[in-house]
């Protein structure tokens, strides 16, 4: 009886893991990796945008030509790479010039407007927006448009001092250029 015991409760582990490795590939398959699954193009309705150096950014009631060079700052409340470059920020609000900034923010302006005052960063101007139609993968991005409405140049992620000192460096280029 005691050899019958034992050949039952190694049946039932067995059956237990085989059961549970079918659950888990299931699962991966159908929750963790939809992405993979799906087609890497599509018609332009379906491609997903990208924001691209040279390429065009349709933002509503912007003049390009009026306004110059813009330098957009796509942030989030909730990212903290954003939070920990606040004090660059401030220094571009600083050393920008004439180069007007709008802050592109996910949640609504006020929330946005919060967000940057308790950063102590001074940009007159935010707006709400849908990061991934716009073509953003995440934020931080600082995204450089000229007076033509073209992407002069695209900055993403938290920047290194370097990258910082090449963003300053080309707003005071742009400002120097006008």
């Amino acid at each position: 009886m005691k050899n019958l015991t034992g050949k039952i409760e190694l049946l039932a582990n067995v059956a237990i893991i085989i059961v549970a490795v079918l659950l888990g590939t299931v699962l991966v398959k159908s929750y963790l990796s939809p992405a993979l699954n799906q087609p890497l193009t599509g018609s332009p309705s379906t491609a997903r945008k990208t924001i691209n150096k040279g390429g065009v950014i349709n933002l509503s009631d912007i003049n390009w030509q009026e306004n110059g060079n813009t330098l957009l700052l796509a942030l989030s409340s909730t990212c903290h790479f954003c939070t920990e470059s606040g004090p660059f920020y401030q220094r571009i609000v600083r050393e920008s010039g004439n180069t007007r900034m709008i802050a592109l923010v996910p949640q609504s302006v006020a929330e946005g407007q919060q967000y940057l005052k308790r950063l102590g960063v001074g940009i007159g101007e935010v707006r709400q927006v849908s990061l991934s139609e716009l073509g953003l993968s995440g934020t931080p991005t600082l995204i450089l448009v000229d007076g033509n409405g073209k992407i002069a140049e695209v900055w993403v992620g938290a920047l290194s001092a370097d990258k910082e000192n090449e963003v300053i460096s080309r707003l005071r280029v742009e400002r120097v250029g006008k």
